[in-house]
């Protein structure tokens, strides 16, 4: 059996007896998540790759120590420590994070897309870069909340624990971020 119907529980098993294959494959498999969910947040390919290996690192460190508890998902626990890392790093230089890259990189070219014309292509792109703008004008709470659920892909319940706060109040920055989007996109009379 190849590596990639294998599901989590059992690559982290094989991990942790010592096949390194394993780990590879989970990386592979959440790799754009993570990485896209920590550019969002820092805005900054070099730091982004720096927070990536960090975060790699304390999974390795953890899983090693056997210190992971299987009752949640892979997916969710990587990114706690991803956003955690995020955190401190800004607590350590006090800055807030904001949502574009600092040279301007479009964060959609990180995702993988089907093959598209170049019209199609620019359309995304102005597309992309409306949103992008309008989500980062959003308050910090509520822009967290759309990175991890819209990019990340998490449920409102993984987005409560990784924020640590209440499912409700998870699911009522969210509306808020909505209500703030569309109030933007009327009164900037944006198209998307």
């Amino acid at each position: 059996m190849t590596l990639h119907l294998i599901g989590d529980r059992v690559l982290i098993r094989m991990y942790r007896s010592g096949d390194d294959k394993a780990l590879a494959e989970l990386i592979r498999r959440y790799k754009d998540k993570i990485y896209t969910s920590i550019l969002l947040f820092v805005k900054d390919e070099v730091l982004a790759e720096d927070i990536f290996q960090d975060t790699f690192i304390k999974v390795i460190e953890t899983l090693k120590r056997g210190k992971y508890s299987e009752e949640g998902k892979f997916l969710p626990w990587v990114l706690r420590i991803a956003y955690n890392l995020c955190v401190d790093h800004y607590r350590k230089t006090k800055r807030t994070p904001t949502i574009t890259t600092s040279d301007g990189q479009d964060i959609f070219k990180v995702l993988k897309f089907v093959e598209e014309s170049a019209e199609d292509r620019i359309e995304r792109d102005e597309t992309a870069g409306k949103v992008r703008r309008l989500i980062d004008s959003l308050p910090p709470e509520q822009r967290e909340v759309v990175i991890l659920r819209h990019y990340a892909d998490l449920s409102f319940k993984e987005i409560a624990a990784i924020t640590d706060v209440s499912i409700n109040t998870a699911l009522g920055r969210m509306r808020y971020a909505l209500i703030n989007i569309r109030k933007m996109v009327e009164e900037r009379q944006i198209a998307l």
